[in-house]
């Protein structure tokens, strides 16, 4: 063998060795490396957020919205937030957790875990139909977190019909225009048009109102109206049933009146007359039947 070969396969056999002791030292810097990148490509940042499946509910005025939302954080150690709302004015907003009652103002968080939150907005004060937003925040020293709720009051539609007096019975006479006040309100929330007045009562009867039709009756307006009721001549005396009603596309209320008819004032002097003609005829014939 020569000089050089030996001289090559030393040089070989130690740099092999020395490629092989640096791997110890080499191979794990590379592979902590890699370890460290990842760690650091899927850090987390730290969040609060909402999660709402129906940020929008209708309701008739006057009536409470209670709306339900999820608030998730995800950070290194436990968080307190502090929890807000904001509304329409007329408007009173209440935070609790669901399924409960108790009102609270703050919330506190973990990691991973999320907490149910029920939001109750409520209409101190009559509102229009439309559509209200009610803003909720949770928010601590670093973090923040905002979500919106739709509140739609949709208008309603009553009409009431009374008497002026509260009495739903009146006194007339037969032959003549006896006079019955009554009111109609709209109770509701939005205008009422092309309102109607009728009647029903016995045979014979009539019954006029003035007005008999109204346009418009706004929301929270009182419409005053005079009923006038004629029962024919001869009407025996007694009591009668009458019925008025009111129609319209929205709301139909109706009330029963009951109608006492009286004798005319000529009748009863005349039958005073004809009680009186009895009396002192029967006394004229004891005192002849006396003289006897």
């Amino acid at each position: 063998m020569s000089v050089k070969l030996q001289i090559f396969k030393k040089t070989f056999l130690i740099v092999s060795l020395v490629m092989v002791i640096a791997s110890f030292f080499v191979i794990p810097g590379i592979l902590f490396a890699a370890d460290a990148s990842t760690t650091s490509t899927s850090e987390i940042t730290p969040q609060v957020k909402f999660d709402v499946t129906y940020p929008e509910l209708k309701a008739k005025g006057g009536s409470p919205f209670a709306f339900a939302a999820d608030i998730g954080y995800i950070g290194p150690e436990e968080t307190i937030f502090n929890l807000t709302a904001e509304a329409p004015q007329g408007w009173y907003v209440s935070i609790q957790p669901s399924y409960e009652t108790t009102e609270i103002s703050a919330v506190k968080l973990v990691q991973g875990k999320k907490e149910s939150l029920k939001i109750v907005a409520t209409p101190l004060t009559a509102q229009k139909p439309g559509e209200y937003i009610i803003k909720v925040k949770a928010s601590s020293d670093t973090l923040q977190a905002e979500t919106e709720f739709k509140a739609v009051i949709t208008a309603t539609y009553e009409l009431t019909f009374s008497p002026t007096n509260g009495r739903y019975d009146t006194k007339t006479t037969s032959g003549k225009d006896n006079h019955f006040a009554v009111q109609l309100k709209n109770t509701g929330s939005a205008a009422i048009e092309k309102i109607t007045l009728t009647s029903s009562g016995p045979d014979g009867w009539k019954i006029k109102y003035n007005p008999a039709e109204i346009d418009k009756l706004d929301a929270g307006k009182t419409k005053d109206i005079d009923v006038t009721v004629f029962p024919p001549d001869k009407t025996i005396a007694g009591d009668y049933m009458v019925t008025l009603n009111v129609a319209s596309e929205n709301s139909s209320p109706k009330m029963d009146v009951r109608v006492t008819v009286q004798t005319p004032t000529i009748w009863g002097w005349v039958g005073i007359g004809i009680i009186v003609i009895v009396i002192l005829g029967v006394a004229i014939i004891f005192a002849k039947l006396g003289r006897r």
